[in-house]
């Protein structure tokens, strides 16, 4: 599994997203206004005290979100200029299946960071995990079949690569990160465009490169849209019966190198059966957009 050590942008990503966080919590409009002045609770502890202090989980979860939390104390450490910088040692992580009460992390340093950090730190872990457990359960329903389980561009504003890294976490599949990186014709695309075939065919020639995805609602749009030889085909709102009889015309028409996606309404009681109809990928926004965030306890000792 890629980290986010690996992926220049992804640091980029968790350098924004920790910033804004601190800059939201702390009432600043710039990373670089930080003090030790500005968490006003905080300050009622003296300056140079220091603490220990250990995170554990209430609950049974999949772990993401470790270089988050790291930023969080990286940046305060910075900021506050002190010679002894916050340790984090971690007995977990990313990826890492644990059961509850489990300590996932244990935290060393200044008695002011500590707090100022804890809820900003607590909030990326517990939100990342979330999404990673959630995935986990969905992925372990497609155990013993050939269908992946993708995610969606349904996340919350200004934590896409954040929630997407969390679904690879929980074992999930990501789709496209954006609307650069591929087509997905939905109903809309065709009407603007005339059809399936003209809207499939324009963006062949726009973008040969990228991966050409096209949404039907009915066998006679997948026909046309298998005819236009599209990469992959969302099957909207199909049932398991719909499947088979598109997985039956696919062959049927030796277009057997499009891939089958199906999407909607999909939980955790129906996902085996539509992966069993023959379907290639499903894909489903209530990883990224239902998220319930983990429970999470920080127990802080002078």
């Amino acid at each position: 599994m890629l980290t986010p050590s690996q992926t220049p942008a992804f640091i980029k990503d968790i350098q924004h997203s920790v910033n804004s966080a601190l800059c939201e919590d702390l009432g600043i409009s710039a990373i670089e206004q930080i003090n030790n002045q500005l968490d006003i609770t905080a300050e009622l502890i003296p300056e140079n005290n220091t603490a220990t202090a250990s995170i554990i989980t209430r609950e049974d979860c999949v772990v993401c979100g470790v270089e988050w939390v790291n930023q969080v104390f990286n940046v305060l450490d910075t900021a506050y200029q002190l010679t002894q910088k916050t340790q984090v040692t971690w007995f977990v992580k990313d990826g890492d299946l644990v059961k509850a009460n489990t300590p996932l992390f244990e935290l060393s340093g200044n008695s002011r960071i500590l707090l100022t950090g804890e809820r900003s730190a607590l909030n990326f872990l517990q939100l990342l995990s979330g999404t990673a457990t959630d995935t986990h359960k969905y992925v372990a329903c497609l155990a013993n079949t050939q269908t992946k389980l993708l995610d969606t561009r349904k996340t919350i504003p200004g934590l896409r690569s954040a929630q997407k890294y969390a679904v690879k976490c929980g074992g999930g599949v990501n789709h496209r990160i954006g609307l650069f990186d591929a087509f997905l014709i939905k109903e809309n695309h065709i009407a603007a465009c005339g059809s399936i075939e003209q809207a499939i065919a324009t963006a062949k020639a726009n973008h040969s490169d990228k991966t050409v995805e096209v949404e039907v609602e009915s066998l006679a749009e997948l026909t046309e849209a298998l005819n236009a030889k599209a990469d992959i085909i969302m099957l909207d709102n199909f049932t398991p019966q719909m499947i088979e009889q598109a997985v039956k015309l696919r062959q049927e028409l030796s277009q057997q190198h499009t891939k089958f996606e199906v999407s909607g309404n999909m939980t955790l009681e129906t996902l085996s059966q539509y992966a069993k109809a023959g379907v290639d990928f499903i894909s489903v926004g209530a990883l990224t957009k239902h998220v319930k965030a983990v429970d999470l306890s920080m127990r802080l000792k002078m």
